[in-house]
């Protein structure tokens, strides 16, 4: 047996494990899943919101539905695959209450190059090269952030998070050539916005 289909084995066997203490309501199992999950949430909701104070209620809101529907993950997909699933629901969810109540997307341009620049500090560039990927990664944010909800959610979640086509059909049930074909137009759409901030 080669090593990866053992890792692959492993992996199946630990995920049971880990849903079977999450279902007798070990709450040791459930701090460990949030601490494993809640950064890529944060971060999905964030790019989906544009707002870093809507996003951290809502992440809130996320596990708590989590661990309220435990019960229903039918195993069909990964845990991460769900929670996913989960984090989509809701900040759609979100977007249309923000857009109900003529609350928009704040623009926070300022704040992702500042969050951006955060990242580049201890990166082994020079500070100016630094500066330059911190201010294209901050202009390719502020980019994702024009798109529609359903482009900037299949772009953040296959070029920013780097999910499998498998897993975004079952995030967002679609069909795979849907996906497909709406992440390539919404990818030209991002080069369009990115080439207009350029300009």
């Amino acid at each position: 047996m080669s090593s990866g289909v053992l890792e692959v084995g492993l992996d199946a066997v630990s995920e049971r494990v880990k849903i079977s203490r999450l279902r007798r309501r070990d709450p040791d199992a459930f701090e460990a899943l949030v601490k494993e999950h809640q950064d890529k949430v944060y971060d999905f909701c964030v790019r989906m919101l544009n707002d870093r104070e809507e996003a951290h209620d809502l992440v809130q809101e996320i596990f708590v539905s989590v661990h309220q529907h435990l019960d229903k993950f039918r195993m069909d997909a990964r845990l991460s695959t769900w929670i996913f699933r989960i984090t989509k629901n809701h900040c759609i969810n979100r977007l249309k209450y923000l857009k109900r109540h003529g609350r928009g997307r704040s623009e926070e341009y300022g704040e992702v190059s500042e969050a951006a620049l955060h990242d580049a500090v201890g990166s082994p560039q020079k500070p100016d090269e630094a500066l330059s990927a911190a201010r294209e990664r901050a202009l390719v944010h502020a980019a994702i952030a024009q798109l529609d909800e359903d482009q900037r959610m299949l772009v953040v979640l296959r070029d920013i998070e780097g999910l499998s086509y498998e897993e975004i059909v079952e995030i967002t049930e679609l069909a795979e050539g849907t996906v497909k074909s709406r992440l390539h137009r919404a990818r030209e759409k991002l080069a369009d916005i990115i080439a207009g901030m350029d300009g």
